[in-house]
């Protein structure tokens, strides 16, 4: 190891030497060993002292804080640049819904509805022949329904079913069965349809529709838009004792339907729900919801949001009995002639009245017997005066089978008054499927 430590530049001897042509170094030695200056005495740290420490180490908490929350902050800043999310999770259990059966004393919530009754709901399709010019072909319908018994009654619209040369029926199990027509009405828009070949289904529970109130909940299961079956929508009761003008843009405006006292609501109610129930809070149907109609006949209220209809199950628990234990309504007036309304063309061309003016009449029928013909026109049942074939229908039906009545009739001129006894509408009169129902502006009555 050499003595020397470091190459002294200061030193004017070092440099080349031209005489001898050699170069001098200068070197300073190394000692061989330092003694340290003696460390002053140690002092006893006081109170002082310790507070001293205890704010230096308080600053440099605060700051490693301060430091780990900066790192935080421009962490989120980074993810946030690079479009990363935090998602928060939490183990809130699920809901535990209850199935119960509607007792009319214990309120249900919407879940505990659907969990009860969406067996009890059924969606029904149907083919229907239609006829254009010379082609003809089949025609597929949809709607909604609900099992009335255990062996397979169940209610839906008539006009769900209207004309159909096929129906069938998907349970909520997705099981489907073919369904066959027991009886069905127009007037009332309800109608009775039966599959075979099952048992244990469950029924609903029938309600009390006088009892609803404005602002009640209600809810519907159906086959919304025939495409989304066992669908539930919820709303409220918004009136009762509507008057709904049932329309159909292949009949003349006389011949629309009127039914009282629907119930109106705001649950929604599109093509597919119809001749589903619409159930109460406490889980019981209380009426068949349409989505055939529109308010005073008005085609546009149709498309408004909000506003849908029910038919009261109390105004035809009655003839949905009659139609499971008869097939047809007993007592409901019949008088065997087909009419259509004379128009106002036909008033100005021909110098007519207002009224129904007879297309036919049944042999053997009572309005044979009461001396009807073809080609009188209908101006008054009793006391109503009639001014379409729509309300010569409507007049009849305030009579009962059996009863009589006066007929105010134009012939040939003059005026006639003739007295019919009706006859109760059997089967044989109750619509059937593919059944032709009548050309444009006529009805049978």
């Amino acid at each position: 190891m050499y003595p020397y430590d470091r190459f002294d530049q200061n030193n004017d001897n070092a440099g080349w030497d031209r005489d001898n042509g050699t170069y001098h170094y200068s070197y300073v030695s190394r000692p061989e060993s330092v003694t340290p200056p003696p460390s002053a005495p140690k002092k006893r740290r006081g109170r002082g002292a310790l507070r001293v420490i205890a704010l230096v180490l308080c600053c440099a908490l605060v700051g490693g804080a301060s430091g780990v929350g900066g790192a935080a902050l421009y962490g989120a800043l980074q993810r946030q640049e690079k479009g990363t999310t935090t998602i928060y999770r939490n183990d809130t259990p699920g809901t535990v819904v209850n199935i119960t059966q509607a007792d009319g004393l214990t309120p249900m919530s919407l879940s505990e509805i659907y969990a009860a009754y969406a067996d009890s709901s059924v969606c029904v399709t149907v083919t229907a022949p239609v006829q254009q010019g010379w082609y003809q072909y089949e025609a597929s319908g949809a709607g909604s329904g609900f099992i009335i018994s255990e062996d397979g009654y169940i209610v839906t619209n008539y006009h769900v079913i209207e004309g159909a040369s096929t129906i069938r029926v998907t349970l909520n199990n997705g099981e489907q069965y073919d369904a066959s027509l027991i009886g069905g009405e127009e007037l009332n828009d309800v109608a009775v349809i039966k599959i075979d070949g099952v048992t244990g289904l469950k029924p609903v529970v029938l309600g009390d529709s006088d009892t609803l109130v404005v602002g009640e909940t209600v809810c519907t299961i159906g086959n919304t838009l025939g495409t989304l079956s066992f669908s539930q929508t919820s709303g409220a009761v918004s009136a009762t004792g509507r008057s709904i003008t049932f329309s159909d843009s292949d009949r003349d405006s006389s011949n629309d339907i009127v039914i009282n006292n629907m119930i109106q609501t705001d649950v929604s109610i599109n093509s597919g729900n119809s001749g589903g129930p619409l159930f109460d809070s406490y889980g019981r149907v209380v009426g068949i919801v349409s989505a055939k109609y529109s308010n005073n006949g008005d085609a546009t209220a149709a498309s408004i949001e909000g506003i849908g209809f029910a038919i009261p199950i109390n105004d035809v628990v009655g003839i949905i009995t009659d139609f499971m234990e008869y097939g047809y309504v007993t007592g409901r007036p019949y008088m065997g002639i087909t009419v259509y309304t004379v128009t106002e063309d036909d008033t100005a061309r021909f110098g007519w009245p207002y009224g129904g003016y007879v297309n036919s009449v049944d042999a053997g029928s009572c309005a044979e017997k009461a001396g009807l013909r073809m080609g009188d026109i209908i101006t008054a049942i009793g006391d109503k005066e009639v001014r379409s074939s729509q309300e010569l229908i409507a007049a009849k039906n305030g009579y009962r089978a059996g009863e009589t009545a006066e007929l105010t009739v134009y012939r040939g001129g003059e005026y006639l008054k003739l007295t019919i006894t009706f006859e109760e509408q059997g089967s044989t009169q109750s619509a059937a499927p593919g059944a032709p129902q009548g050309g444009q502006n006529s009805q049978s009555g």
